[in-house]
């Protein structure tokens, strides 16, 4: 803020400038980036639900979904759990009829 502001009413009348020039700025010289979201794969329900659609049954089609994560990426033992939890979950989903 200008030094030559000292009254109360110029502080005011410079904030309102201030704030109505920022309002009408449009940014154009800069494109928006659309950054990719870091989990882009499909869900286990996802993967599983695409088995079930062509007719395995949910039981095969988690265990299926389980070998194919495992595959994918190792034997990464925090991956694997997570693999065991999803398919857990997901099948007790379909028990209830969530899915």
């Amino acid at each position: 803020m200008p030094t030559l502001l000292t009254s109360e009413d110029a502080k005011q009348a410079y904030d309102r400038l201030a704030s109505h020039e920022f309002r009408k700025h449009v940014c154009k010289s800069e494109p928006v980036k659309v950054e990719a979201r870091p989990n882009d794969e499909p869900t286990f329900a996802d993967r599983a639900s695409k088995l079930i659609k062509v007719g395995y049954k949910p039981k095969d089609a988690a265990e299926l979904v389980v070998q194919e994560i495992l595959l994918e990426n190792g034997s990464d033992p925090k991956i694997k759990e997570k693999a065991r939890i999803d398919a857990e979950e997901f099948l007790q989903r379909v028990r209830k009829g969530l899915i």
